[in-house]
This record gives structure tokens, C-alpha cells and sequence, in this order.
């Protein structure tokens, strides 16, 4: 009998060892498993640039730009912070002290303004930002006086750069017009962007009585400026195609110009807009992605594909467009790690 229990237990042993060793080879052989999930995940992602842009502006106390800014519509959040110094804490009870109060390096009171360019342009909102304080004050907005209160553009990219120092100028032309001086906004990159204390966010609504001067000038950019419209009526006739481009930066979008459409030479027209200047078009696939690939008709989508395609999946995608067969379409524009 002892011999009989000591064969059984070790046979019992014997087994232990081996489901454990089949427990651990499972697992190490899930992992792969699971990375190549991930990674044919992140094949399935779109090319494309999702638009959702933002950036930062100063213009004397932060409190009333908030306000005026997150009641644009198009823009999803405005958050005071401080931005545009260095070598100061960028505290709110450190940058108002008496010995930082014309000292360069401090910080400034600004506004992160986050927004949907498909339903409210960088232009408008800048052209708002110039003609709701005086730009030419410098380093103060009226009885607020400090380089805290500096007017100051601080951008994501040189698109933004571009664009801002365009709009000073044009601003400048008005203001000189009207007998204003010189604008002595500051338009530089953003390094960091520190959020403000909790007490400052959505100060004018949790205060509605509280302190928020109007330092405008009164001067406002042409209409014509503001309109900012491109004429879409040849676009209206026949075939053609439409690029949906970023108003901001859009690495999709350059790499589409670049290995795409400038080698093309075909006889359907192609144009490139920004989700802004779609006046009078007729298209249904959302303008949150770029680039979109609009084929219209009389001014009307046909076709459309969002996120970046190649040479040659352009050129399957317009023979389907031009003998208007859809599924054509679709398997042209298909990622080539999903065609069957």
C-alpha cells in the first residue's frame, strides 16, 4: 500500500507540473496574440487629422476674455491660465507681487480657447480677439497696469503664426485709420500653457457682478474680411473635385499635396477649401477629418472619402467617380491591409 500511494503521488505531481507548465506556455503565447490585436487596431485607424485646434491668447484680465470667448459659437472650452514667461512660478499670488509687476519674463494672463474649426474659423476667432481689447496698450488694459496684462498671441504652429501676424496687420490699417497707435501684441510660439487656479475658471459666471472691464476699441476688421467667403459657383457645374483641407496645421494634408494631387493631370477640376468655405456646396460626409475627398456633381456629393489615400488609390477612385459605380469606389479607397 505504501508503495501504491507513493506511485500515485508522484503521478499527481507529475501532473501539477505539467498543467502549470501549459498554464504559463498559454500566457506567453497570448501576448503576441494580443499585440498583433492592438497593432491591426492601429492599422485601422484613420489617416486623417482629427480637427479639433486651439490657442492662446492674452488680452489684459483673463476673467472677461474667458467670457467672451467660450460664448463663440464653435468653440468647445475656453480655460484661464498663464503663459508667455519664464523663471517666475506661474501662480496667480506670484505674478500680481509688486516686484514682478513690468518685469519681461513674467507671465501673462491668458486664455486656452479650444474649437471646432468646421463650425467657427482661427480667423474669426482672432479677428474677435484683436476687436475685443486694445492692442496698442502696452502692458496694460486700461486701469490694469503690468506685463501681466500684456497683450500676447501665443501660437501652436507657424500656420497660426501666419495667420496672426496677417490679421495684426489688417487690424493696424483699421486702428491707424481711426487715429489708434501702434498694436503691441506679441505673437511668438507657445512653450507652456499652465492652467489657472480653480477660483479663476468660469469666474464672470460663478460672479456675475464681478469685474469685467470693456477695453475695445471700437474698431472693427472690413466686412468684407469677415465675410472671408470663396465663390463656389463654378463649382456648381459639372464634375469636381474638392479637398477638404485643415485651417491649421495638417500633416495628411501635406503629404496628400504633396505625393497626390500635385502629379495630378486629369480633366475633373480639383480644389481645396477648408471646412469654412463650403458655402453653397452640397455635401453630407462630416468636416471633422482632414483631408476629405469630395467628389461632387452640380455642386453635390457623390462620393467621398475621409483620410489620406495614395496615387493610385486616387486614380481607381476617380474611374469609379467618372463611371459612377460605388462599390468601385469603396474598393478603391479600401486600406490595402483590409482588401480581401
Amino acid at each position: 500500500m505504501n508503495r501504491l500511494m507513493i506511485l500515485i503521488l508522484a503521478l499527481l505531481g507529475a501532473c501539477s507540473v505539467w498543467l502549470l507548465f501549459s498554464a504559463a506556455r498559454a500566457e506567453t503565447v497570448s501576448a503576441p496574440m494580443a499585440s498583433a490585436s492592438v497593432q491591426s487596431t492601429s492599422e485601422r485607424n484613420l489617416q486623417a487629422t482629427t480637427q479639433l485646434d486651439s490657442i492662446v491668447l492674452g488680452a489684459g484680465c483673463f476673467w472677461g476674455a474667458e467670457k467672451r470667448y467660450a460664448a463663440i459659437p464653435g468653440v468647445l472650452d475656453a480655460v484661464s491660465g498663464y503663459a508667455g514667461g519664464q523663471g517666475i512660478t506661474p501662480e496667480y499670488r506670484v505674478i500680481t507681487q509688486a516686484r514682478y509687476r513690468m518685469d519681461p519674463n513674467n507671465h501673462a494672463e491668458v486664455v486656452r480657447v479650444r474649437f471646432d474649426p468646421a463650425k467657427v474659423s482661427l480667423r474669426e476667432i482672432l479677428m474677435r480677439y484683436f476687436e475685443s481689447h486694445d492692442p496698442t496698450q502696452a502692458n496694460r488694459q486700461g486701469n490694469d497696469v503690468g506685463t501681466q496684462y500684456r497683450s500676447i498671441i501665443l501660437t501652436m504652429n507657424p500656420t497660426q503664426a501666419a495667420l496672426a501676424q496677417q490679421l495684426l496687420q489688417q487690424y493696424q490699417l483699421a486702428l491707424s485709420k481711426a487715429g489708434f497707435g501702434k498694436i503691441t501684441t506679441e505673437v511668438k510660439p507657445l512653450t507652456q500653457f499652465y492652467e489657472a487656479e480653480d477660483y479663476h475658471q468660469d469666474y464672470l459666471v460663478k460672479n456675475p457682478n464681478g469685474y469685467c472691464p470693456d477695453h475695445s476699441t471700437g474698431v472693427k476688421f472690413s466686412p468684407d474680411l469677415a465675410a472671408a467667403n470663396i465663390d463656389n459657383r463654378p463649382l456648381l457645374r459639372g464634375k469636381h473635385i474638392l479637398v477638404l483641407e485643415a485651417d491649421g496645421y495638417c500633416p495628411y494634408c501635406e503629404k496628400f499635396r504633396k505625393q497626390v494631387s500635385a502629379q495630378y493631370k486629369g480633366e475633373i477640376p480639383l480644389h481645396y477649401r477648408t471646412a469654412s468655405q463650403l458655402q453653397g456646396l452640397s455635401v453630407k460626409t462630416p468636416t471633422w477629418a482632414t483631408p476629405t475627398l469630395y467628389f461632387l456633381e452640380n455642386g453635390s456629393e457623390v462620393l467621398a472619402h475621409q483620410g489620406y489615400i495614395d496615387a493610385k488609390q486616387f486614380e481607381r477612385a476617380l474611374a469609379a467617380f467618372t463611371a459612377g459605380d460605388t462599390k468601385a469606389f469603396a474598393l478603391a479607397v479600401k486600406p490595402a491591409s483590409r482588401l480581401p
